[in-house]
């Protein structure tokens, strides 16, 4: 307990006094977790839209695909796209490997499948007679899936705050692809295992630190927004 009450003392002056090194790692952390969780909403929300209201032949496949792809293990994702971006590989003359925009590639892959996955579930889970009515009034494709949006928002927001979750602390595929390059491409996971494997403890701890005050933050207020979210939908209720 001495050893890491010592370690803790050396790391919280570095937060206090503003690490140059850290407060890069700590907008770069934050640019890729929003990039990458903006881009997989954009993209998840109308194929987990697709899955939940649709009506054609595979869909159920397709959800247990989604559904899977939730346990693939991120360091599995790393080397698949290590491989395909290799120079000699069919996407090789991108000339991604060991580059920023590589770890936004791969941080937007790893939170699509919380986004597809949870929100198909959070539409499926919706009255059966609430999207049947719609349809018998004439909405259409677009208007059905505003109202299962909306109707399954507390769903949709939670899919949010997993792939944000995985864009935060997800570390394998970002070392695989970026090379984990001191002072360029770090995230705060990724610079966390760089320190500890090099025994700077002191500064892992500070990485650390800020890590788990960053997922407070951002956590606790998407889990407003949910709850607050859930307060409105059955204060409507009640008054409907």
């Amino acid at each position: 307990m001495q050893l890491i009450w010592n370690e803790i003392r050396k790391a919280l002056p570095m937060i206090w006094h503003g690490n140059p090194t850290l407060l890069h790692i700590i907008g770069y952390t934050l640019q890729v977790a929003f990039v990458a969780t903006a881009a997989a909403t954009v993209i998840g929300l109308p194929i987990g839209l697709a899955i939940g209201l649709g009506r054609f032949r595979g869909r159920n496949v397709l959800r247990v695909l989604a559904n899977v792809s939730l346990a693939i293990p991120p360091v599995l994702v790393g080397v698949f796209l290590f491989v395909l971006f290799l120079p000699q590989a069919p996407l090789g003359s991108l000339h991604l490997i060991w580059t920023k925009r590589v770890v936004f590639i791969a941080q937007t892959i790893l939170a699509l499948p919380f986004v597809v996955a949870l929100t198909s579930a959070a539409v499926q889970g919706l009255p059966p007679g609430l999207l049947s009515q719609a349809r018998l009034l004439g909405a259409g494709r677009g208007q059905l899936g505003m109202l299962a949006l909306r109707e399954a928002r507390i769903g949709v927001i939670a899919s949010v705050i997993a792939a944000l979750g995985t864009s935060l602390s997800e570390v394998a595929a970002v070392t695989i692809l970026g090379g984990n390059i001191y002072g360029y491409d770090q995230t705060l996971a990724s610079a966390t295992l760089y320190e500890v494997n090099g025994a700077f403890f002191a500064d892992a701890v500070a990485i650390a630190i800020v890590l788990l005050g960053l997922i407070l933050i951002l956590m606790c207020g998407l889990g407003l927004l949910q709850h607050q979210s859930g307060g409105i939908r059955m204060r409507f209720r009640s008054a409907a």
